[in-house]
């Protein structure tokens, strides 16, 4: 058992952690769930969040009971934000949650905001949490005078006072890189393995529905111990796609097509099209960040998928006509944020079954 101390106010007690050698000043709370952490002790910490997510950032501390912290976040009449936080955050560290999901730019603002403000504040640390990162796919000059839009979002983050990143399913990891700061990476493969497995499905091929998602395909298809097929596609602008081939044996297969993010859903239901031409079984789309335009409803709608299966990363007005499993990733976000906060390892929650989700 751990050696208890009383400290000088006497409402908390230090921990002696015999493999750590160390002492932990703060509170201990409940377990989150068998195969999490066992008991976990938090020192001075608050979560506070944008209104990108809230329902995401309050079901992240019931995970680990704790209060979600008190802002105001109000617009004033010319479409300028304030913020103030409305309690003391003075030594404390600090998780912000806010996906920068559509809208975008103003969901960005208001992050930068915050940051500014509890940095003003005397915040000991401050981490970003962006369970989904927006202008990721801005990550590279594909052409003549364009911007690295992702890198510059990343030294605005770094600019406002953030000290650390979490994020989930980054579009590219080489986005860590853009960081000058501590980044923990996150995969919402756990999550999604756990519901799969409930399904059962039987001669299963994981799709990657373009050359780019090849490495999440490969590790979908090794955690689910299925096939590998890849889709080739051809680009025609930012919203159309053709899908010109596939690569694999899927003929009389049920279908796993596994994807990063989906917007207008043109190369799901592409790819999902050419399977279903090519002998396909079921098929069922498994997507870490749904954003989900009209467009992309509607092609959902008329699509051959007939599943969707993504995170609550982003929130989502109800969709009718299309069937939409949404799967929460607050338990594996709280988990994160309790074992950077305890200065703990973060690799085990994407390593299970003897090989990685990554």
């Amino acid at each position: 058992m751990p050696d208890k101390e009383p400290n000088a106010r006497g409402d908390t007690f230090s921990l002696r952690l015999p493999l750590l050698n160390c002492y932990i000043l703060g509170a201990t709370f409940p377990p989150l769930a068998a195969g999490f952490l066992s008991k976990t002790t938090f020192y001075r910490v608050k979560i506070f969040s944008g209104t990108a997510n809230e329902p995401l950032a309050r079901a992240i501390c019931k995970s680990i009971g704790m209060e979600l912290g008190k802002c105001t976040i109000k617009p004033f009449p010319d479409g300028e934000t304030f913020v103030k936080i409305e309690e003391n955050v003075r030594g404390e560290e600090v998780f912000l949650v806010q996906p920068t999901s559509p809208p975008t730019n103003h969901n960005l603002m208001e992050l930068f905001i915050m940051i500014d403000a509890l940095r003003r504040a005397s915040a000991k640390r401050i981490t970003a949490v962006l369970p989904f990162y927006g202008y990721a796919r801005q990550d590279r000059k594909d052409q003549p005078r364009v911007p690295i839009t992702a890198k510059l979002v990343a030294n605005l983050l770094v600019a406002a006072g953030a000290n650390r990143i979490l994020a989930m399913d980054l579009h590219a990891q080489q986005i860590q890189g853009f960081f000058d700061i501590p980044v923990d990476h996150l995969y919402a493969a756990p999550v999604m393995y756990d519901y799969l497995k409930t399904k059962k499905l039987g001669d299963l091929v994981v799709v990657s529905p373009d050359t780019g998602g090849l490495k999440m395909a490969h590790a979908y298809s090794q955690m689910l111990g299925a096939g590998l097929a890849i889709v080739a596609k051809r680009r025609k602008n930012a919203t159309d796609v053709e899908s010109m081939a596939v690569i694999g044996d899927i003929k009389g297969k049920n279908i796993l097509i596994v994807d990063d993010l989906t917007e207008t859903a043109g190369t799901l239901t592409e790819a999902a099209c050419l399977l279903k031409k090519k002998g396909a079984k079921r098929i069922l789309a498994c997507v870490s960040h749904a954003i989900l335009g009209e467009t992309g409803i509607e092609r959902l709608r008329k699509s051959s998928i007939d599943e969707l299966i993504t995170t609550d990363t982003v929130q989502r007005p109800p969709i009718d006509g299309v069937k939409i499993t949404t799967l929460s990733v607050a338990g594996l976000l709280g988990e994160a944020i309790k074992r950077i906060n305890s200065n703990s390892s973060v690799n085990s929650l994407f390593e299970f079954k003897g090989g990685r989700t990554s």
